[in-house]
């Protein structure tokens, strides 16, 4: 099972990638192995020497009893203290951001996904768009010439 993060590729410019575990409950891995995660407006970010996964909504699991349960809670990233200095000097020294790509199942763990990334301008959206847009075009002609 894999859920990714649509919106990434087209909001910023993904310059690396590495993987990261989660720490979730049980019912939240559950909900998770169902499909249900949105990952759309959701960031990593450093809090007190360790990675938070921020704003990343995992609805409640449908069988859960839990009566007051906070679906987009920070949820903290498992890495170690050596990579955790590498993470903070990179987006110090390069301007960079951390998102989450994708949630995945790697056996019976749960990982995450994240890369860093830049954020693109408006206009830089806009071309890619149009060259999307042509592209699609282009290749709608040219099936329709072939026999």
């Amino acid at each position: 099972m894999k859920i990714s993060n649509k919106k990434a590729t087209f909001n910023y410019e993904i310059i690396e990638s590495f993987e990261a575990g989660i720490i979730l409950t049980g019912a939240e891995v559950k909900s998770i192995k169902g499909g249900r995660v949105n990952l759309t407006d959701s960031f990593v970010k450093i809090i007190g020497g360790d990675l938070y996964l921020v704003n990343t909504e995992i609805p409640q699991y449908r069988f859960s009893t839990e009566e007051f349960y906070d679906a987009r809670k920070s949820r903290k990233l498992l890495v170690k203290k050596n990579e955790l200095v590498q993470i903070a000097s990179k987006l110090k020294a390069k301007n960079l951001l951390l998102i989450p790509l994708s949630i995945y199942t790697k056996g019976k763990l749960v990982k995450v996904e994240v890369a860093y990334a830049r954020g693109r301008k408006r206009h830089e959206k806009k071309e890619r768009e149009k060259e999307r847009d042509l592209d699609r075009e282009l290749l709608y002609d040219s099936r329709k010439y072939v026999i």
